[in-house]
């Protein structure tokens, strides 16, 4: 394959030679950051990938959408429209969930003294401040599971700093508990003694099945039929809702749900549409 002479050798040479072996990858700017969406995907404005559960861009060849532009394809790693990332790229990265493995970053020493009496021992990499404990097999990602330590898998990247020491070992459970918390409703649930009463002969008038049926569907398909900007459209109208239905007391745990399910397949994740709903609460006084 002829190499453009005008993208960096070392970071092209790296990539192409990760792809080959099925690792997906990416370049990454100064400060470990991605390159932001062009002009064409700025604002999720091309939709993105549906549901962003694997690596590759939409329909646009740049290097976009973090962690889901990384590929393995080495016509896009060495095409024109990453060229001028390269030029530019600080380092490579990699998605370790889309090449079945998950990393243990661990951030400093105590951190690295915690792994060697708590996990089993693997493939270790050394970084900048600490190592990485490589695994393999996929698991959600999260981060500060514990002090100076972040688990990247599904849905992100890590920079590549070579292959490594010792054998690679098989994911194991004490790691896939990290990021197990204590049990928590999936979506905040309806507390009577904090919603003020309705005023009048007490009965809610929203309480009407197709008045009440009518706007939980509307906000469906106003979260369903956003084109961009999906966190923003999520709140407004988790906010909408609120503001209407709220403080009578009429919404049940299946319209929350409903409305949920709506904003989680628009690639929002749990956690978010439970944070937007508590904001949307706290600004409303509920």
């Amino acid at each position: 394959m002829t190499q453009p002479t005008d993208i960096p050798g070392e970071h092209l040479h790296t990539a192409l030679s990760l792809a080959a072996s099925g690792v997906p990858v990416l370049p990454l700017r100064a400060g470990k950051m991605p390159f932001g969406n062009c002009r064409h995907c700025a604002d999720n404005a091309c939709g993105g990938r549906p549901n962003m559960k694997t690596p590759g861009p939409c329909t646009c060849p740049a290097p976009c959408h973090a962690w889901a532009a990384a590929t393995t394809d080495p016509s896009v790693i060495n095409s024109p429209t990453w060229a001028r990332a390269w030029r530019e790229a600080a380092t490579v990265a990699y998605h370790p969930g889309g090449a079945d493995l998950t990393v243990v970053d661990l951030d400093n020493a105590e951190a690295i003294a915690w792994a060697r009496a708590s996990l089993p021992a693997t493939r270790i990499v050394r970084t900048t401040r600490g190592e990485h404990w490589l695994y393999q097999g996929v698991m959600q990602s999260s981060n500060r599971v514990r002090p100076g330590v972040d688990v990247k898998s599904l849905m992100s990247y890590a920079r590549w700093l070579g292959p490594g020491t010792g054998t690679l070992a098989d994911l194991p459970d004490a790691v896939r508990a990290l990021v197990v918390k204590e049990p928590t409703p999936a979506r905040p649930t309806q507390q009577a003694t904090t919603v003020p009463a309705w005023a009048g002969n007490g009965e809610c008038r929203h309480r009407t099945p197709a008045y009440l049926e009518r706007g939980i569907a509307m906000a469906e398909q106003r979260i369903t039929q956003a084109r961009g900007a999906i966190h923003a459209t999520v709140y407004r109208t988790f906010l909408a809702v609120l503001s209407t239905h709220g403080r009578c007391g009429c919404l049940t745990d299946a319209h929350i749900s409903r409305l949920f399910t709506a904003a989680q397949a628009k690639g929002e994740s749990p956690r978010h549409c439970t944070d937007a709903w508590t904001n949307a609460r706290t600004r409303l006084g509920l």
